[in-house]
């Protein structure tokens, strides 16, 4: 599952590595090795702390922000084994109530943020807190950040030469044909490999159930007893295993775009219905814009915008703009605006100039950036890596031709692009995983807060339902008729109110809430749009 920032599941034990027989011949427990050796690592981290100081110059943070590390193992099975180091980043609370300037907030401990991916990196989240929705849980909260295990600094992992990563221009066929398939699979296959060649023997341990681990390591160097964690997209999954696994080390949890957690879900069927939700996403969008065809003028209707959306792929496969931005580079574009509305004005526009003659907003906003190839290459790898090893994958090409050609007919937008980031697991070198069940029974686990958009097309609304009914006590809070992907500290205050009184109150509603849809973003008029000229451009 993919998200810009993309996806996800939660569960307790799954089996890297089987413990050693104990004394009188009888079987460990399933995971007991790893269960020792986190608490091994949290003991170890409990000790040493985190030394914060100076941003490195490679994280680009302001002064205002501190850097440090924390060590976890590898392989948790063997706790003394090779260590890994993980970046993290933090602003201090502040202190200052943000409405009253006399008065002085109580620091509440760290608050840890995880924006998703799988493959995204947290470091840049302290700086949140100094937009005006956060500087409530800024003033109560250290703010913390960090990258995963495979991000950035930490432990970095790598499946192909950076430089070779952005191919563009690049077609985008809703319909491919069997030889373009043919050239697919065989992409696949050399990425899968790719991984396994750079990264070598480490590679299966790039997976959810070590992110949830690392997590516990993070929460007790920083020395917290319980964590206060904000997990967004895939940061909800391990969020989820990290709640099943250690349930007493738990203050508050906010699970933000929630991801089906079922273990049959997990991943091949998640990124099925992620594809069939950006296809009624995608209808969203175009509605929009046919509502505003007086600024674009690309259609009154959404199959008239699909029909300039169209005809700008056929263009650009003919001419790519720029020399960079094909029909690939163009469905990426746009496939943002499934994640996030507020880019809705920017796409349209770019595109109504695109096809008036001006290609210069679309360049500018499709065209693949090449000083961000090495951080884009390292978010993918990971991806594949932690999705690849999470859970069984079809390893039979035709199962995948039959079920994503049936999708495509109903949901062609999306189906088959993420098809081709997700097919290296069918070719996957390591062994995989068995997702178990997530599930929390009654006083397991203190109240945990899920907020999810209606429309979320990114992470369907259906895996906020099926978190909300395994975590025992949690809470779901609905942004109905919406799609944004991940709503807390956006533009809803209603959903900003639940949010705020959770983390800095412990206050919930009883099981389930609903908030009315943040506004509509608000076209953008255009040179030579009808509502910028006061006449008609068609």
């Amino acid at each position: 599952m993919r998200a810009p920032a993309i996806h996800t599941v939660a569960g307790a034990l799954l089996l890297t590595t089987l413990a050693a027989a104990p004394a009188g011949g009888a079987p460990a427990a399933p995971g007991a090795a790893e269960r020792h050796g986190t608490a091994v690592a949290a003991a170890r981290a409990g000790t040493a702390g985190v030394r914060f100081g100076a941003c490195p110059a490679a994280e680009d943070l302001p002064g205002g922000v501190q850097c440090g590390t924390v060590s976890v193992p590898l392989d948790y099975a063997h706790p003394d084994g090779r260590q890994i180091a993980l970046t993290v980043s933090r602003v201090r609370a502040t202190q200052k109530d943000p409405h009253n300037s006399k008065r002085r907030v109580p620091r509440q401990g760290a608050l840890v943020y995880n924006p998703g991916g799988p493959g995204a990196s947290g470091m840049y989240f302290p700086l949140i807190g100094a937009l005006p929705e956060w500087k409530g849980l800024a003033a109560a909260y250290d703010l913390v950040g960090y990258a995963p295990r495979g991000v950035g600094r930490s432990a970095p992992l790598s499946c192909t030469d950076p430089k070779r990563y952005f191919k563009a221009p690049t077609q985008a066929p809703t319909h491919p044909s069997p030889s373009y398939k043919k050239e697919r699979v065989a992409q696949a296959k050399a990425y899968a490999r790719g991984c396994a060649r750079k990264a070598g023997a480490v590679l299966p341990f790039y997976n959810s159930l070590n992110n949830a681990r690392d997590l516990d390591v993070l929460r007790a160097a920083l020395g917290e007893q319980r964590l206060t964690f904000m997990g967004a997209s895939y940061g909800t999954y391990f969020g989820a295993l990290y709640a099943t696994l250690f349930p007493s080390h738990v203050r508050r949890m906010v699970f933000d775009a929630a991801v089906n957690p079922a273990p049959e879900q997990v991943w091949y069927r998640n990124n099925l219905d992620q594809s069939a939700a950006f296809e009624e996403r995608w209808a969203d969008f175009r509605e929009w814009v046919a509502r505003h065809d007086d600024v674009y003028g690309l259609g009154a209707t959404s199959e008239e915008v699909l029909r300039s959306y169209d005809r700008a792929a056929a263009r650009l496969a003919a001419e790519p703009a720029g020399g960079k931005v094909g029909p690939g580079q163009l469905q990426g574009a746009f496939l943002s605006a499934g994640y996030y509305d507020d880019f809705w004005p920017h796409r349209a526009q770019a595109l109504s100039a695109y096809l008036k003659g001006d290609p210069k907003p679309l360049i500018q906003q499709a065209a693949p950036h090449q000083e961000a190839a090495r951080e884009a290459e390292n978010a993918n790898a990971v991806y594949t890596a932690v999705e690849c090893n999470d859970a069984p994958w079809p390893t039979d090409w035709k199962v995948w031709d039959r079920d994503n050609t049936r999708l495509a007919r109903v949901a062609p937008f999306e189906t088959w692009d993420n098809v081709w980031m997700n097919l290296p697991c069918a070719y996957w070198p390591t062994a995989r995983q068995e997702p178990l069940d997530v599930r929390t029974g009654p006083g397991e686990l203190p109240a945990t807060l899920i907020l999810a958009a209606e429309r979320d097309a990114a992470a369907p609304y259906d895996g906020a339902l099926e978190l909300h009914r395994r975590l025992s006590g949690s809470v779901l809070v609905t942004e109905r008729d919406a799609g944004t992907h991940g709503i807390a500290g956006g533009p809803n205050p209603c959903v900003n109110g639940y949010l705020d009184a959770y983390l800095l109150e412990g206050s919930l509603p009883v099981r389930r809430a609903a908030c009315a849809p943040h506004p509509e973003p608000k076209p953008k008029p255009t040179a030579g749009s009808r509502k910028a000229t006061g006449g008609p451009t068609r």
